[in-house]
């Protein structure tokens, strides 16, 4: 996506939420999204883990958004004040066919119309969101956020068209010859079979279409005992609602939404059992940790290293699921090997069983004549830039090209096909971009982290709801208060500033090899080492060493230099330089 997560930190600090909200919006048309369930990757690789704890980027956009964007009742006009134009718009525009609206499909569509071009996204489901709306549930994500953000890409002009399947309704054969370009964008829909004995017992229950009824608002029947099978997110999603949705299935929809609260609390006097099982232990999980906690939390057992057997029917229907003891998941050479023990076998009486263990691309929509190139995987073959099919004129993006992923890896997958289209329509493309420079000084460093102990400042918690008010709907994490967002925003370590080494030519640089700037360094990330001279004199050299990867850009180095060998160096993107150089202000 290149949204620079630290420049809107860093704003947010200090207190500058507009300026904070254009730098997350204006690539990112599913901003108030992500600042609820986000992956957080720009989390994962937080300089500032270094120190003690990542900053909480998600919840800090999130408060932004909350402050100062869709959520906050910001009208669509200015909205689309802020939000980056791709390329402008086009002269010659086209007409471009979307099948699927999900983050990618309507990621591409809003960046498609932002450029001129006439979009039409087609989805089968009764409505647009993708599995951010079938398979994400309330308490994570409210239906109100999401649909703010798919209303404003329809402000856009986008035409977004529900209860079109594609290869029933509409042919993608048709599509492809009425339409200047076509981006494929269904995601993996399918879930993966478990494959044991049992698996087509009535009271066996696939994730996806777990969650794409209970999020619809589809009755299904949900028994006193459920047993999930799987590791990731999606599993704890499924264990999380099943928790909150109890047994109660009305045959009506109205009747069904009005009762999925008062079953919630049917399950918790009833003490309805939901229990998650997994061939890894805790700590090999794949799930977000924060979810695995609060699963805990709100009473969802946990039974890891057991691998599904077989699933046991009384007269036709779930009785209880029977697992083996996982000895090893992989093998010597890291594979995915599973060993189990034979004979210790374990019974977990149920129910309901609802595997979790992967999704596929279901790609029976495109007819037998599609032309498009496929992998082993069953995904869309494309070219990893551009997003080309193997088909001219057809693109794809999302899981289907990429299999299951997180939300804001499709959403960049949708901006990416937005601009190879309008390319293949247009026969434009951009200038390399320009990157700009700014040298702090080297004595007296007026970085904001020349100043006091900043890596004394805790990092603060997200607040979460009480156990007993977690319904279906109701949104388990809470907004950061402004003193907790600022100054968790002050705990960032400025990424975009680096340390910069000068050397001359053709003699080297002026440095003396005083070992002050690893001697000051507080992450011994500093290192002066020998090395045979180049020059054939036989006098050794020395090189300054520099891991980056543990540098908090703390600036010591720079301000003990005694020869100023050593600069402060922030980079900025061109169109961000003024924003940016705003989070560098000193506190």
């Amino acid at each position: 996506m290149d949204t620079n997560a630290g420049a809107y930190v860093g704003l947010t600090a200090h207190g500058r939420y507009e300026e904070a909200y254009a730098l997350l919006r204006r690539r990112n048309p599913f901003a108030s999204v992500c600042g609820r369930v986000c992956a957080a990757p720009c989390e994962t690789v937080c300089r500032r883990a270094v120190v003690d704890a990542p900053i909480k980027i998600r919840a800090i956009k999130r408060f932004v958004n909350q402050r100062v964007g869709i959520e906050s009742g910001r009208s669509f006009e200015r909205i689309s004040e802020i939000v980056e134009r791709p390329r402008p718009r086009a002269t010659d525009a086209g007409s471009v066919a979307i099948v699927g609206a999900g983050p990618a499909g309507l990621a591409c569509a809003h960046d498609l119309a932002l450029m001129g071009h006439e979009v039409t996204v087609f989805d089968a489901a009764p409505v647009a969101g993708g599995m951010m709306r079938l398979g994400i549930p309330e308490h994570r994500l409210p239906r109100a956020v999401l649909q703010a953000e798919i209303e404003f890409i329809e402000f856009l002009g986008v035409e977004i068209r529900l209860g079109a399947e594609i290869g029933r309704n509409v042919l993608f054969e048709q599509l492809a010859q009425d339409y200047g370009a076509v981006f494929v964008a269904v995601g993996c829909r399918k879930d993966a079979q478990l494959g044991i004995p049992g698996a087509e017992l009535d009271g066996v229950l696939t994730a996806v279409n777990f969650l794409a009824h209970i999020n619809i608002g589809i009755p299904m029947e949900v028994g006193e005992r459920v047993v999930v099978i799987g590791a990731g997110n999606v599993a704890y999603d499924v264990a999380r609602t099943a928790q909150r949705f109890g047994a109660v299935a009305p045959l009506e929809r109205e009747r069904h939404l009005l009762a999925l609260e008062a079953a919630f609390v049917a399950a918790r006097v009833l003490g309805r059992k939901v229990t998650i099982v997994t061939l890894e232990s805790r700590a090999e999980m794949p799930a977000d940790p924060s979810q695995i906690e609060e699963g805990i939390r709100e009473g969802i057992l946990l039974a890891n290293r057991r691998a599904p057997k077989a699933i046991l029917s009384d007269r036709g229907h779930v009785r209880g699921l029977q697992t083996l003891t996982v000895r090893r998941l992989f093998d010597a050479q890291h594979r995915f090997a599973p060993e189990l023990v034979e004979g210790s076998e374990e019974e977990f009486p149920c129910d309901t069983v609802i595997t979790a263990i992967g999704q596929i691309a279901d790609l029976s929509f495109l007819g037998p004549d599609h032309g498009l190139a496929v992998t082993p995987e069953s995904t869309i073959r494309v070219d990893s830039q551009t997003l080309a099919t193997s088909r001219t004129g057809v693109f794809a993006g999302g899981d289907v090209a990429f299999g299951p992923r997180i939300v804001i890896e499709a959403v960049a997958d949708g901006r990416r096909a937005a601009l190879s289209i309008d390319t293949l329509l247009t026969g434009r493309a951009d200038e390399p971009s320009a990157t700009c420079y700014r040298t702090f000084s080297t004595f007296g460093y007026e970085h904001p982290f020349a100043l006091g102990d900043y890596e004394k400042v805790p990092p603060r918690r997200v607040p979460l709801i009480p156990i007993e008010n977690r319904t279906l709907r109701a949104e388990v994490e809470s907004d950061l208060d402004e003193a907790d967002a600022r100054a968790e925003g002050s705990r960032c370590l400025h990424c975009w500033v680096e340390p910069v080494f000068h050397v001359g030519q053709p003699s080297g640089s002026e440095c003396i090899t005083c070992g002050g700037c690893a001697d000051v360094c507080p992450q011994d990330c500093l290192s002066l080492v020998s090395r045979p001279s180049s020059d054939g004199s036989g006098t050794p050299a020395v090189v300054v060493l520099l891991d980056d990867s543990t540098c908090i850009r703390c600036g010591l180095c720079a301000r003990r230099c005694p020869t100023a060998v050593i600069t402060m160096r922030a980079s900025y993107e061109q169109g961000e330089v003024d924003l940016v150089r705003m989070a560098d202000q000193v506190f």
